[in-house]
């Protein structure tokens, strides 16, 4: 792991660790129950692309290329300030299938301290939102006695959004269709007492989000490489977002890393 950072936005500072960058946010004070503070995470190519089809598997969408051990400790590090996660159906298939690994536990020994020494629970709960309800919960939610909420829609297929019920996890509804939506899902995690919510969703969660203005603030990974490719995914997949979309550089810095291809920019944006 590169050990240290250049930043490059505020102007004017000295190299720095990289261990702690995120965690001197404070993001676990920011928000109240009546007003949850929500930020998400992103890595990117330098072509815009978060994700790309593996025509070898399906079409399935992978991150090859852009996943790296800095970046995952920063992405540690954001986790670690949340009391609620929220993912969605497709990673816990992917997760089930192998694909991914499991973030959804904290994990490093001195995170877990964190939360600790913060006087927050050792685990993050964590809220799965989806529109099909075809998802399996991982055993570890369970093991490390984290609270799982189901998101989903009005008009989400009754008999699963029941058969999940019976197995004893809350629904909340978050949207007049099937798809979640920002507002009401955002509404509902206060009224549940959260107050930072970390956003592992994909695109479809983020533009929610933006639309109904409940982003507090995007984090953003720039590998410094293009990757191409014909069919792929980048942050925002729907129609133009106009003013929803507009950002205001909140940091910014540099990680050279360890070997030519391993150079990245670390930024964090306040939605405006």
């Amino acid at each position: 792991m590169s050990q240290q950072v250049l930043p490059l936005y505020p102007t004017g500072q000295r190299p720095r660790p990289l261990r702690g960058l995120y965690l001197e946010h404070r993001l676990h004070e920011i928000g109240n129950a009546a007003a949850p503070f929500i930020y998400a995470n992103f890595v990117s190519s330098l072509d815009g692309r978060i994700a790309v089809m593996d025509e070898g598997r399906s079409g399935e969408a992978v991150m090859a290329g852009l996943a790296n051990p800095n970046d995952f400790r920063l992405l540690q590090e954001l986790e670690a300030q949340a009391d609620c996660l929220i993912t969605h159906g497709g990673y816990l298939r992917s997760l089930e299938q192998g694909q991914f690994g499991n973030v959804l536990q904290i994990t490093p020994s001195d995170l877990v301290e964190w939360r600790k020494d913060n006087g927050l629970q050792p685990q993050p709960a964590i809220v799965i939102a989806s529109a099909s309800l075809e998802f399996t919960v991982p055993p570890s939610v369970h093991d490390h006695g984290q609270p799982v909420y189901i998101a989903t829609g009005r008009e989400a297929d009754p008999a699963r959004v029941e058969a999940l019920r019976q197995l004893g996890y809350p629904i909340l509804i978050a949207g007049q269709g099937t798809w979640v939506e920002g507002a009401p899902l955002v509404r509902s995690l206060g009224e549940l007492g959260y107050k930072c919510a970390y956003l592992t969703t994909g695109p479809k969660m983020l533009e929610t989000m933006l639309r109904d203005r409940k982003l507090g603030r995007l984090y953003l990974t720039v590998r410094h490489r293009l990757l191409g490719g014909e069919h792929f995914h980048t942050m925002i997949d729907g129609p133009p977002i106009g003013g929803a979309g507009e950002l205001r550089l909140r940091t910014l810095y540099q990680d050279d890393g360890v070997a030519p291809g391993d150079g990245q920019w670390f930024a964090s944006f306040d939605c405006v």
